[in-house]
Parts: C-alpha cells; sequence; structure tokens
C-alpha cells in the first residue's frame, strides 16, 4: 500500500457542530424499572400467549358452566360415550323425509342426529341378528343394518351396500362428547379447572404470605434464629406430599380439602429457602445500614426494604411452583386419592379416560391436554419474568 492511499484529508477530521439542544438530547426514553419490566414483558410473545391463556382459563372456569343446562353429574346412559366429531349418515326411505344417523362403532349404537350435526335421541333396534352379528332398524320402508362381523362396524342397507355418508360434523348437543356415563366432557373439564385453579390459587397464597415471611425472618436474623427454623423446613421437606395427603384422608376423609390442606401445610418450604438465600444477600448492604441507623423497626426493614427488592425471584419462583402444586392435585386425583365421585378433577377426568383409551380416546386427549397447557403457559409466564425482571438483561 503507497503512502498516497494511507493519506487522510483534514476534512475528514473536522469537528462536527452542535447546536445548544444538542448536548441535552437524549437517545432513549427514560424508563423506570417496572416500565422497562413491562415493556420487556410485552416483547415476550411466548409469556404473553402465555398470560393469555391462563386468563381466558380462569374466565372459562368462572363463567362457562353458567353458560350451559349441562351439569358435572347429571347423567344420560343412552348418550354414553359420544365422540365430539362423528361421521354422519343418510337414510331417505321412499315415503317421507330423509333421516341422519350416526354409527359409534365403539358401542354398535345408532343414534339420530340432525344435518347439523345435533343429537336428537337413540334408535332402537327393529331386531338383533347375533348369528350373522347384525342390528337391524327400520326407517318407515327404510332397512339400515349395523354389520359388526369384522371391526370396525360398518352400516348397510338391506342389500348389503355401504350407507351414504354426508360427511363429518362436529357435535352440536356435547362439544367435547361425554363420558361412560354419558356426562358432558366439557362441562367437566371446566369443574376440573376449577378445582386446578383452586389448588394454584391455594398454593400461591401459601408460599407468598408463609413462604416469603418465614424465609425473610430466617435469613435476616441468622445464627441461631436460622439454624432452628430451618431445620424445621428440612424435616418437612424430607416426609413425602403423597403421605401426608394419606395422613389427612385419616382425619378429613378423602376429597378435595385433604389435598388443600395437605398442599397448604408443606408447600411453601421451597419458597422459604429461596426468600432466605436471598435475606442473606441483601441484609449486608448499605441501605439497610442506614435503615437501621435511622431506627427502623425490624418489621419496616423486612417489608419496606428487603422484601420489595426480592419481589422479582419471588414472582417468578411463584409462577414456577404453581404447575408443580396443579400436577400433585392432578396425580393424586388419578390414583384416587383427591376429589370424590362425582365431583370432576383433571385428574378423575384421566383416569376414567384410561379404561376406554383404545375405543373412545379423546375422553383422555382433553384432561392430558387441558394439564399439559396449563403446565406449559404457567412455565412460560415464569421464563418470561424472570428475563423481565432481571436488570442485567436490560438493553
Amino acid at each position: 500500500m503507497t503512502e498516497q492511499n494511507m493519506t487522510i484529508s483534514k476534512e475528514k477530521w473536522a469537528p462536527v457542530d452542535q447546536g445548544g439542544q444538542d448536548a441535552e438530547f437524549i437517545a432513549a426514553p427514560s424508563l423506570t424499572y417496572w416500565q422497562d419490566v413491562r415493556q420487556r414483558m410485552w416483547r415476550n410473545r411466548p409469556a404473553m400467549a402465555s398470560l393469555a391463556f391462563i386468563i381466558f382459563l380462569i374466565l372459562a372456569a368462572i363463567f362457562g358452566p353458567m353458560l350451559t343446562h349441562h351439569t358435572y353429574y347429571d347423567q344420560d346412559l343412552k348418550l354414553s360415550n359420544i365422540p365430539p366429531v362423528f361421521e354422519v349418515y343418510k337414510a331417505e326411505p321412499t315415503d317421507g323425509p330423509a333421516q341422519y344417523v350416526f354409527l359409534n362403532s365403539g358401542n354398535f349404537k345408532l343414534y339420530e342426529v340432525a344435518e347439523n350435526g345435533e343429537i336428537l335421541g337413540l334408535v332402537r333396534a327393529k331386531r338383533k341378528d347375533l348369528m350373522k352379528k347384525q342390528h337391524i332398524y327400520v326407517f318407515d320402508d327404510a332397512e339400515v343394518r349395523v354389520d359388526y362381523s369384522s371391526l370396525p362396524a360398518t352400516l348397510v342397507d338391506g342389500d348389503g351396500n355401504a350407507v351414504e355418508s354426508i360427511g363429518y360434523r362436529w357435535n352440536q348437543t356435547n362439544w367435547f362428547g361425554t363420558d361412560s356415563l354419558g356426562r358432558d366432557v366439557l362441562v367437566r373439564q371446566l369443574y376440573g379447572a376449577r378445582i386446578s385453579l383452586t389448588v394454584a390459587f391455594v398454593a400461591a397464597m401459601v408460599n407468598f404470605f408463609i413462604g416469603v415471611f418465614y424465609g425473610g425472618i430466617a435469613g435476616y436474623f441468622g445464627g441461631n434464629v436460622d439454624n432452628v427454623m430451618m431445620r424445621i423446613v428440612e424435616i418437612i421437606a424430607t416426609i413425602p406430599l403423597t403421605l401426608y395427603v394419606i395422613l389427612m384422608m385419616v382425619v378429613f376423609q378423602s376429597g378435595f380439602l385433604s389435598i388443600i390442606i395437605a398442599i397448604g401445610s408443606v408447600f411453601w418450604v421451597d419458597m422459604a429457602r429461596i426468600v432466605r438465600g436471598q435475606m442473606l444477600s441483601l441484609k449486608n448492604q448499605d441501605y439497610v445500614a442506614a435503615a437501621k441507623t435511622m431506627g427502623a423497626s425490624t418489621k419496616r426493614i423486612l417489608t419496606r426494604h428487603l422484601l420489595p427488592n426480592t419481589m422479582g425471584p419471588i414472582l417468578v419462583t411463584l409462577t414456577l411452583l404453581i404447575p408443580s402444586a396443579i400436577f400433585i392435585e392432578s396425580f393424586m386425583s388419578f390414583i384416587g386419592l383427591g376429589v370424590s365421585v362425582p365431583m370432576a378433577s383433571w385428574g378423575t377426568l384421566t383416569a376414567e379416560a384410561v379404561e376406554t383409551l383404545r375405543a373412545y380416546p379423546h375422553q383422555l386427549f382433553f384432561p392430558a391436554a387441558a394439564i399439559s397447557l396449563t403446565m406449559f403457559a404457567f412455565n412460560f409466564l415464569g421464563d418470561g419474568l424472570r428475563d423481565a425482571l432481571d436488570p442485567r438483561l436490560r438493553k
């Protein structure tokens, strides 16, 4: 490279003219800590979608059962094990209007439906031919047979020809179908959401009011107070939650109350440990020493200085512990230690659906999807809060 090519003209080193207002120019607006948290949270699409799902689930659990005439305990054995989507067939008698039916291949029953998918009722067989494995139905002068000699069962006319199908229709009477006792699955799902969200609320309140203050006191005072309080936490944490529930069932009998008491009595220990660790790192800060010098009481230092500065980890831990509480309740109900019949819980719905999994997999899909989506939503929301509340990630 020549010396001439490396020469830089003096015009390129000329200073930039600055007006009087340029010195006061701010490239970005000044934001408070919580305004910055809100903006970063808003930009986190998975977290906002999870928050929207949780709000929708809460509203559906509260108001959903009020908008339908179905209840979680009403049984109609004539309409048992009906799927949410079924194939509709058209039977055309010589005289009279066409009739629409659908075949439940799981129990070989025929149901009369409207063209749009509304269930009108169970059709009784005219006779049953057990030798040929057929059920014969008569609509005016039209004969329709359910042939289950080979599975899956098929619908044929009197001559053995397949009956015309007009396609699939969504169940307009029971949107999520019915269970083995003819109960509406959607309504039972919504009542199960009430149970799970109640457990989540109890877990959140217990963590906040017991775990936060217990861990805060242990971490702030330290010494012998900390040793005694944390040994109690370790003793509680070593006893399995299942054993707690069984002991509560002996005292309070099986039901939702025993799960609430079991979760309320032991679920705060993780929060207490996290808050204690935060307190141990914050209590030696200069602002705490300044508050002590000014004569602030221990209560004021904890509530006005230390706990607000640990609110970020508290909120993150809270959202991550809630799905654990929901899963514990569902698992307890699944093994028979939860809510009692006929109350509906996602765990009891899953346990009932396992028995008919091969024939009616949709009954397991809905409670399993509800549990999975709810746990995903709370975990994504917790991850979003963790990223938004961490000032080191501020751009």
